[in-house]
């Protein structure tokens, strides 16, 4: 009876302690993980430069003090229409997170950005970084002019 209960002990240890073999599951498999957003001045890995006013028209920008609320509005219409497929006010999307963008950016840098992508990307260090940071999804030429680009960065300004 003892050798018995001796090779069902054996048994059962030599089964516990075997190696577990997990089957794999042919094809495709993705792993979503939620990026998180950190709580800094940078809401990307890019790091925040107010000195650089990037490559295209705008070399010296002065909001002043006050909102330009009819322009603002024209500029949050505008950026309803074109900008929210990539980006977002308070998360990241296909682009940043536009909040807080001149906390991150000097204003020539962002209308620069707006009215004049194609060359930004190709030749402004943060662009090619903010390029990069977002997986190489290329911010498209809206063709805007000066004055539609004036209207979204004043509402930039109120977010």
């Amino acid at each position: 009876m003892q050798k018995l209960f001796t090779l069902l002990f054996l048994g059962a240890l030599v089964v516990g302690c075997g190696e577990k073999k997990e089957e794999k599951k042919e094809g495709f498999e993705m792993n979503r993980t939620k990026k998180e957003v950190k709580a800094a001045a940078s809401t990307e890995g890019v790091p925040v430069d107010l000195d650089n006013k990037g490559v295209g028209p705008f070399k010296n920008v002065d909001f002043g003090d006050e909102i330009d609320d009819d322009l603002a509005a024209a500029g949050k219409e505008k950026f309803q229409a074109i900008c929210t497929a990539c980006h977002m006010v308070d998360q990241r999307m296909i682009g940043p997170a536009l909040k807080g963008v001149y906390e991150r950016r000097s204003p020539e840098w962002v209308m620069n950005m707006i009215i004049n992508p194609d060359v930004m990307l190709k030749e402004d260090p943060i662009a090619k970084a903010l390029l990069k940071e977002y997986n190489n999804a290329i911010m498209l030429n809206q063709n805007l002019s000066e004055e539609d680009t004036r209207a979204v960065a004043e509402y930039l300004r109120t977010l």
